[in-house]
C-alpha cells in the first residue's frame, strides 16, 4: 500500500466503535488522526459511499458507524480505500530488446496480484470488532 488511506479509514472507524453510537466530530477525528479535518472528511465521504459510515450534517454534527463493528470487514475496508496498486507500478519502459526487461512487467504484474490477494485474505479473516479489541 503506498498511501495512508486504510490507516487512516481504519483509525476513523475503530474511533467511532469506540464512541458506540455517539456522534463524533471531524475535529475530533483530525485530532487523534493528527491531520487536517478536511482530509477526515474526504475518508468519510468514502465511507459512507460504502456503507461503513453515516453523518448528521450541521452543529453536532459527525459521524458514526453504520453497522455493527462485528460486520465491518477489514478487507472489505481495504478494498473500498485502495486506489493503485499495494505494491506501486514500475514507471520506466524496460528495453524490450533485454531478454529479462521484456518480460519483467508481466511477471511484477502477477507477483503484485498474488500479494495482494493475499493481503485481502488476511484481511477479510477480520472485523473491526477484532482490531478495536486490541484498544480495551
Amino acid at each position: 500500500m503506498n498511501d495512508s488511506r486504510f490507516s487512516i479509514s481504519l483509525h476513523i472507524l475503530t474511533l467511532l466503535d469506540d464512541a458506540h453510537g455517539t456522534i463524533v466530530s471531524s475535529d475530533y477525528l483530525a485530532g487523534s488522526i493528527n491531520i487536517n479535518p478536511v482530509l477526515v472528511r474526504k475518508e468519510i465521504m468514502n465511507l459512507r459511499k460504502h456503507g461503513f459510515v453515516e453523518s448528521k450534517e450541521g452543529k453536532g454534527g459527525g459521524s458514526f458507524l453504520a453497522k455493527k463493528a462485528e460486520n465491518i470487514n477489514l478487507g472489505e475496508v481495504y478494498q473500498a480505500v485502495k486506489n493503485s496498486k499495494s505494491l506501486g507500478k514500475y514507471k520506466n519502459e524496460p528495453n524490450p530488446r533485454c531478454p529479462i526487461g521484456k518480460q519483467i512487467n508481466q511477471h511484477l504484474n502477477k507477483l503484485y496480484i498474488d500479494a495482494e490477494n493475499a493481503l485481502i485474505q488476511n484481511l477479510s479473516t477480520q472485523t473491526l470488532s477484532d482490531f478495536s479489541l486490541k484498544f480495551k
